[in-house]
């Protein structure tokens, strides 16, 4: 959702502070807790550890990113793939295939 253009892009007040006091491109990393914060352009070249409820994942800042929300590259649920049991006997069979074509390529 976007906000009024009279209010301006939220950005936390104490990230920002964070990033004015690190140079971009030093690889030190910022944590931050901040998901709804949107990414300004100060903060390209910069690494956040943008919290997912349980840990902090690093995100890299491109000048793609721009205008799009720090949460949005942290994702808070993990995929857990389709299928059951048939589908890993499946994927077992697959394994199994592609080690003897591995071992011939050698």
């Amino acid at each position: 959702m976007s906000r009024s253009l009279k209010k301006g892009p939220f950005v936390d007040p104490k990230l920002m502070k964070k990033i004015v006091a690190i140079k971009p491109g030093s690889g030190t990393v910022v944590k931050t807790w901040s998901r709804a914060s949107e990414i300004a352009p100060e903060f390209v070249g910069h690494v956040f550890g943008v919290h997912n409820g349980k840990t902090f994942i690093e995100v890299r800042v491109t000048e793609d990113m721009v205008g799009h929300r720090l949460g949005e590259f942290s994702p808070t649920r993990k995929f857990v793939r389709h299928g059951g049991k048939m589908q890993k006997e499946l994927e077992i069979k697959a394994t199994q295939a592609q080690k003897p074509a591995a071992k011939s390529g050698k």
